[in-house]
């Protein structure tokens, strides 16, 4: 079964209502052989486009994972990266800021980390925790130390908005392709994924009492996140909103929208200059003695 990964996308100007999107669909693998036949192919296509984009030099990859807990965000990165060169590939996971960052805007410390021109950068969490995690508890805004007219009112989100769309278009031009996932998990399967936490030893330190805290403003989440995915998703550097209820369709979505995006790029191998050729053969011509 093919991919059609358009259908998750998010368009530029779209009102997203996520009770209306779905957080389960028909599974794209038959079975469970043929899940690992399916990641096994994108994760084999993607390390040969991985290889081009390091040799082509051209464009970096930014991929931007946001989810509420337990929606898959780390097992997605290991399982969709699992063939792609390490060289090549960065991951960042973003949690609460130190006091440092917090004396900066709320961009700088992701902006750090930002993948160079032939390298793939995933962020876990990202900037985006400053319209998301702040909006539900808008009491973070005084430790950012912002000027005094800054107030939890509907202009700083909008702000937000804007320098967020602003920084990508910027690094859109500039060679960088922005792909941004949320992982669209439903409430009742967090409430069995937090269990299996409980019951498996191996998984217990992935639960705490934080986590039920937050999973009480479910509500507040999903309005942040209708808002920022209705103004932040371009034509550029769109969201894609991806059911997660199901892990391994998820995974084969996720790669799949992946493959695409540097599909796009029509990368290529440098072609050798005279220079580089007349290096080359001089090279063969020792190599030969």
């Amino acid at each position: 079964m093919t991919i059609r990964t358009e259908q998750f996308r998010v368009h530029e100007g779209d009102t997203v209502k996520l009770h209306k999107l779905p957080t389960r669909t028909d599974p794209i693998y038959g079975s469970p052989a043929d899940y690992q036949d399916r990641l096994a192919s994108h994760v084999a296509r993607l390390s040969a486009l991985q290889e081009l984009l390091y040799a082509s030099d051209r464009h970096a990859i930014l991929l931007i994972f946001q989810a509420m807990d337990s929606a898959g965000k780390d097992g997605a990165i290991k399982h969709v990266m699992s063939g792609v060169n390490p060289q090549g590939c960065q991951v960042f996971s973003f949690k609460h800021p130190s006091a440092a960052e917090l004396e900066h805007d709320f961009l700088w410390r992701t902006t750090r980390d930002l993948p160079e021109r032939g390298q793939i950068g995933i962020f876990n969490r990202s900037y985006y925790e400053y319209v998301l995690i702040v909006r539900v508890h808008p009491h973070l805004l005084a430790g950012e130390g912002l000027p005094d007219k800054a107030s939890p009112g509907r202009s700083v989100w909008k702000d937000r908005f804007r320098s967020i769309t602003n920084l990508e278009r910027h690094l859109h031009e500039n060679g960088t392709r922005i792909i941004k996932i949320f992982l669209n998990l439903s409430k009742e399967e967090q409430r069995k994924r937090f269990l299996q936490r409980i019951d498996q030893p191996d998984k217990n330190w992935k639960l705490s009492l934080d986590d039920i805290a937050e999973r009480k403003c479910w509500h507040k989440y999903m309005r942040a996140y209708e808002a920022c995915l209705s103004n932040t998703s371009t034509k550029q550097s769109p969201w894609y909103i991806v059911p997660a209820d199901d892990k391994d369709n998820a995974r084969l979505i996720v790669s799949q929208i992946l493959v695409d995006t540097l599909d796009e790029l029509k990368m290529a191998f440098p072609k050798p200059s005279p220079a580089r050729i007349e290096e080359l053969f001089e090279i063969r011509k020792n190599l030969a003695k």
